[in-house]
């Protein structure tokens, strides 16, 4: 089975130029929004241990920022006996939803999107004219999770990392930096992590990976009023700026799922922070374990509030899925394939029972 969806991009894609892979290697740790590239990301699923019914859901990108995030299109092969494109209503989360009926053949799909993207960078100097959300716009971005709550110790926490502070601007920076000091990047958590926040603070173990750690940013902020929203996606190219923490080390791309997260502010409205990729660059960036005094955890400290190096790609933003077609529990969110046998939800993280391969790729057309 062959689908094609394409989405047509704006006229400033078609005008720029890409730089040169590397151009930018070991420059300052500063992006901004010049340059538009463009990506194919190949994404191939198979169930190894067929069964009865079985089922799949395959993220797709679905932010489409225009200073920043443009979906391109996905096209996919498939001996499903169906596959569609699926919308969740509540974030607007996209996934090609699969089913097999029980035969000889391995249940099998190859998914390609294309998309395009530029460096975020924003300037604190000046605040803008930058329209107000709507009430449903912040209810949704305000609001509790089944893991992010706003309330109890994420409240009293946030309050007291806010303190005096008035402005949305400094509220949201101290907890950035809150965050930054406090928690850790720990290898030993499983992907990503999963974003349990109350259970962070009632523990006191405040280690994790970008999940936990950028959950942690955007409940704290709800908590004290600011939207905030994490945003999940994957890392598909190199840094340019010669971190090797904060890239791709590769064209396959499987383990590299990454998510980040954004707050709203009065005059300069989404804003993007990355508090999780500080850790990272100190717990990996070689040679390794560096204290938050090294020079590159310095600089990616003040780069990171306010600013992406976009050579990731953005899926959705959303929480508490519930995947069309399953009787399974929600996931907490959508960043890996998913997929059931019989009923039954594979660990997406068990290369056993379920295997994926995802590649990526710059593209010049």
């Amino acid at each position: 089975m062959k689908r094609r969806e394409f989405l047509r991009g704006g006229a400033a894609l078609a005008a720029a130029a890409a730089l040169p892979r590397g151009a930018l290697a070991d420059a300052p740790f500063t992006p901004r929004p010049q340059v538009w590239r463009k990506y194919e990301v190949t994404t191939r699923v198979e169930i190894v241990k067929p069964g009865g019914k079985m089922q799949a859901w395959l993220p797709v990108p679905a932010v489409a920022e225009p200073a920043w995030a443009q979906p391109l299109g996905n096209e996919w092969k498939s001996n499903a006996t169906s596959a569609a494109l699926e919308h969740e209503g509540k974030y607007g989360a996209q996934m090609l939803h699969l089913e097999w009926a029980a035969s000889g053949q391995a249940p099998a799909v190859e998914l390609v999107s294309r998309i395009a993207t530029r460096d975020r960078a924003v300037d604190f100097s000046e605040r803008g004219t930058v329209p107000p959300l709507s009430a449903d716009e912040r209810r949704l971005y305000t609001g509790s999770t089944d893991l992010i709550p706003t309330d109890g110790i994420v409240k009293a926490t946030a309050d007291k990392i806010v303190g005096w502070a008035f402005t949305d601007l400094e509220k949201s920076r101290r907890i950035y930096e809150w965050i930054v000091e406090n928690t850790f990047r720990d290898p030993k958590t499983r992907g990503c992590g999963i974003g349990d926040i109350a259970s962070m603070l009632k523990t006191g173990d405040l280690g994790g990976k970008c999940a936990d750690l950028n959950a942690l940013y955007v409940g704290l902020a709800r908590a004290v009023g600011l939207p905030a929203r994490d945003v999940y996606g994957i890392r598909i190219a190199p840094s340019q700026f010669g971190y090797k923490s904060l890239g791709a080390g590769s064209e396959i791309v499987s383990k590299a799922q990454h998510c980040r997260a954004e707050v709203f502010l009065s005059g300069f409205g989404w804003v993007p922070v990355d508090p999780a990729d500080v850790r990272k660059v100190a717990l990996e960036e070689p040679p390794g374990q560096l204290t938050l005094e090294d020079p590159k955890v310095v600089a990616a400290r003040k780069t990171l509030f306010g600013a992406w190096e976009m050579n990731w790609l953005a899926y959705n933003f959303a929480h508490d899925v519930e995947l069309p077609g399953s009787a399974g529990p929600k996931v907490g969110f959508l960043m890996y394939p998913q997929a059931e046998v019989d009923g039954e939800r594979l660990d997406a993280l068990d290369p056993d029972s379920f295997k994926y391969v995802i590649k990526a790729k710059e593209i010049s057309v």
